[in-house]
């Protein structure tokens, strides 16, 4: 009698060892798929373009340059350094692309997770340094979200740093007097090295933005 208890009792034993196995295998199996999805898909060279961005062959270093930031403070190349940057050239009287693009930022902005957000900063460069004065320009770019945030400075130097990066842009006057300022619709892509990496193409869409951002990110070597 007391065998066939012991036996049994073993057996109970077994069994309960033998769940317990499944149950954390299981929940190995779990936790691995649910790392794999939240890591990001890397994507061929041909896939970015056919979602909208562009990976330089190799990144670009700029030349040093030094513009006036929305605070105030000098803006200068190092600034760009340790960080991922997002930036798009535009003018606060502009009255459809900028508000719209800066809009399309934010809702990609916000698609991403808290820690990709900690490095990736927004910034807009003006391209009407007459008008918009760095007060001027802090308010307007905080308007779409408190952490983005504006250069300018003066033209020459504006002139340059668009040049780096390809991105055109001119002063257009109009019939009544005033003016309006035509310029490029890329998001241009910095690397935490500071160097131009690549650009995100017109019209924006913050699901592709999200998909490639990441993909570049994760295929970059520093």
């Amino acid at each position: 009698m007391s065998e066939n208890v012991q036996q049994t009792g073993e057996q109970k034993r077994g069994i309960y060892l033998t769940v317990a196995i499944m149950v954390l295998f299981m929940v190995a199996v779990l936790l691995g798929f649910l790392n794999k999805l939240s890591q990001p898909r890397v994507i061929t060279d041909a896939e970015l373009r056919a979602n909208g961005a562009i990976k330089l062959e190799r990144p670009r270093i700029l030349d040093e340059f030094e513009l006036l930031a929305d605070t105030g403070d000098a803006f200068k190349t190092t600034e760009l350094a340790g960080r991922w940057t997002l930036v798009f050239f535009g003018f606060t009287h502009c009255p459809d692309v900028c508000p719209t693009t800066l809009a399309t930022l934010n809702n990609f902005y916000q698609t991403l997770d808290e820690e990709t957000q900690e490095d990736t900063d927004i910034l807009l460069v003006s391209v009407d340094p007459q008008r918009d004065k760095p007060e001027q320009l802090h308010s307007y770019v905080r308007y779409f979200n408190p952490d983005f945030y504006g250069v300018t400075g003066e033209f020459l130097n504006l002139k340059r740093f668009a040049n780096q990066l390809n991105v055109p842009f001119n002063k257009v006057p109009l019939d009544d007097g005033n003016y309006t300022v035509d310029h490029g619709s890329q998001v241009v892509l910095i690397n935490p090295r500071g160097h131009y990496h690549g650009f995100f193409k017109a019209p924006l869409d913050p699901a592709k933005m999200k998909l490639t951002y990441r993909s570049m990110r994760a295929t970059y070597n520093g």
